[in-house]
């Protein structure tokens, strides 16, 4: 082997290696998101688990795709270890399949027929028809569909490039010698590992493998160690991935590795005890690209179908492994929804945010309610617990924001992108709410630490004035969480209804200032309470938008505004009234 053969080697591995890429890339967009919403939610069982697993990694040619999709799953608590233990199983055998494909690459024969179905007809083929449909078609499916093509004969190409470069191999003493060495299990399964863990890719390696049986000097006893290498090799993909993952995404990830070296165990074990016993005649037998793909299916499968067995013993040794961490905080816990692996997958990433801006929707709410009610009853521990809410806040939108940003540049629908446009827009008036929730918690402090007290009627105008932002809060959020539109057209009348309420307050406390009814001391915590309060509904009615804007596919977000205002169709006199009734005119015979 000169080192142009040996150059050519090389072309050839990476014509092979981008050809895969290429087309399970296609593939995978073909399917719009599909396969994964597919694999976690339809894996409530092992045989579920198994089959899909099987079937979604034979579409896009990857088990360490698979499971590091699977990793990112598990991370952000969409699915259990036991179900991701069962989709890697799966991942397993849905692996071998490129091998079936590549044996295409070893189809060909004299007569015309099988001469199209030669390496490089079928290459020229469907590099054509790729061509063809990029320049005829301009939808965007039917593009996919032209990479998938046009991976295909990249891969097709990289394999007979393989197969040519290595040809001459057959002819050398010292290739033949090294070979020999892979009859050695132990020496044969490391330089599996080895090779695999460099390509990052099971498939690769079993192909490379294949392009080395056309010299016909691989034999069973070589290739078994290194195909038993490569599953080992395969799962340091996915331990990487797992690296930085909270303790369910590590686990999910060493499950990879801890899978594959009992599959390699038991099928050694079982393979070469009988060998010592019955001395197997067909150990030394030549393989060819066929063969090696039926091996490689053999081991894959049978091993599965022993250790899907024991699935619950493989959990809870993998728990073991990684010993969880009970320093982890309940209400941060949600935030592991966000996947850096999702953004690959906009319909799962927009659908986890959805989620996780709801509990920091939900924390929100809690740190108001709490920081009201500092106003009637001063402690301590609640003070705290508006103090912790906000900071947890803080982190969700930074978490969030920071995702959402990064999902921006990907490719997406045009409801996707609303989506995301406005749940920007969200989490900056949710954390604005559970600020002024702070400051409301802090006003309530000075309050206790300084004595200070409303006058009677000061004290019924704020007592209306919360009850009014408790009922803006109620109806914002409960709307928010269910996506409830016509909730949302009573926010904007309720907050109309709030502004001259807050605008009446700071009149009349005026009044009161002046006639001396009331202090300095005072009046900066009441006026400072009253803007707080002003603000969270301004924020309240600015989420209301958000939700009838994500429901709308007309109105931009300023005519949305404008419509939610007086004259609107949608009951806006009927619910102002109802508000007006309720606060402004009790306010008026609170007064009387």
């Amino acid at each position: 082997m000169d080192i142009l053969d040996f150059v050519m080697l090389l072309g050839g591995v990476a014509m092979f290696l981008y050809g895969m890429s290429l087309m399970g890339d296609g593939l995978k967009k073909v399917a719009g998101n599909k396969l994964e919403l597919i694999l976690y939610r339809l894996s409530s069982n092992p045989l579920k688990g198994i089959l899909l697993g099987t079937g979604v990694t034979a579409v896009i040619q990857s088990s360490s795709a698979t499971s590091v999709m699977v990793v990112g799953f598990v991370n952000s608590a969409m699915m259990k270890l036991r179900q991701a233990i069962a989709i890697i199983m799966g991942a397993v055998i849905g692996t071998s399949i490129t091998g079936w494909i590549i044996c295409l690459s070893s189809v060909g024969g004299t007569s015309p027929a099988l001469k199209l179905l030669s390496t490089e007809a079928l290459a020229a083929i469907t590099a054509v028809a790729s061509i063809i449909l990029k320049s005829v078609v301009k939808k965007r499916s039917t593009k996919h569909i032209a990479d998938i093509l046009m991976g295909f004969a990249v891969l097709m190409f990289g394999m007979k490039t393989m197969s040519g470069s290595v040809s001459a191999l057959k002819e050398d003493p010292g290739f033949i010698s090294f070979l020999t060495s892979f009859s050695n299990p132990f020496l044969g399964i490391l330089i599996g590992i080895v090779f695999t863990a460099i390509l990052q890719s099971a498939s690769a390696s079993v192909g490379i493998l294949q392009a080395l049986s056309s010299t016909g000097l691989i034999t069973l006893d070589e290739a078994l160690p290194i195909i038993l290498g490569i599953a080992i090799g395969a799962s340091v993909p996915v331990l990487l991935s797992g690296m930085g993952s909270p303790k369910d995404g590590k686990r999910t990830a060493i499950s990879y590795l801890v899978i594959e070296t009992l599959r390699v165990i038991l099928f050694a074990a079982v393979f070469y005890g009988l060998n010592a016993i019955l001395h197997f005649s067909f150990i030394h037998q030549t393989m060819d690209m066929f063969s090696i793909a039926l091996l490689n299916t053999l081991f894959r499968v049978s091993t599965v179908i022993v250790l899907a067995l024991f699935i619950p013993l493989i959990e809870k040794l993998v728990v073991k492994l990684v010993p969880g961490n009970p320093a982890d905080e309940e209400n941060t816990r949600d935030m592991d929804r966000l996947e850096e692996r999702f953004l690959a997958y906009p319909t799962l990433a927009v659908e986890q945010t959805r989620l996780t801006i709801n509990k920091m929707a939900e924390l929100t709410q809690k740190s108001m309610n709490v920081a009201i009610g500092l106003l009637d009853e001063y402690s301590e521990k609640d003070f705290a617990e508006v103090e912790s809410l906000e900071g947890i806040v803080d982190r969700y939108e930074d978490k969030i924001g920071s995702y959402l940003m990064k999902l921006t540049g990907r490719e997406m629908t045009e409801t996707q992108n609303k989506a995301v446009s406005q749940y920007l827009r969200a989490i900056t008036d949710l954390e604005r709410i559970s600020d002024h929730a702070m400051n409301i918690a802090e006003r309530a402090q000075e309050l206790k630490e300084k004595k200070i007290s409303f006058s009677d009627k000061g004290k019924k105008e704020m007592d209306t004035l919360k009850d009014a932002i408790l009922e803006i809060l109620s109806i914002t959020f409960s709307c928010f969480l269910e996506d409830d539109t016509d909730e949302a057209y009573r926010v904007e009348p309720l907050e109309q209804v709030i502004d001259k309420l807050c605008q009446k307050m700071r009149e009349k406390h005026t009044a009161r200032l002046q006639k001396g009814k009331c202090t300095i001391g005072q009046g900066y915590v009441f006026n400072d309470l009253i803007a707080d309060f002003e603000r969270v509904s301004d924020h309240c009615s600015n989420i209301a938008i958000v939700i009838v804007d994500l429901m709308s596919n007309s109105l931009d977000v300023h005519e949305l505004s404008e419509s939610m205002h007086e004259g609107h169709p949608d009951r806006y006199d009927e619910y102002y009234e109802e508000f007006r009734s309720k606060y402004l005119k009790k306010k008026d015979k609170d007064e009387e």
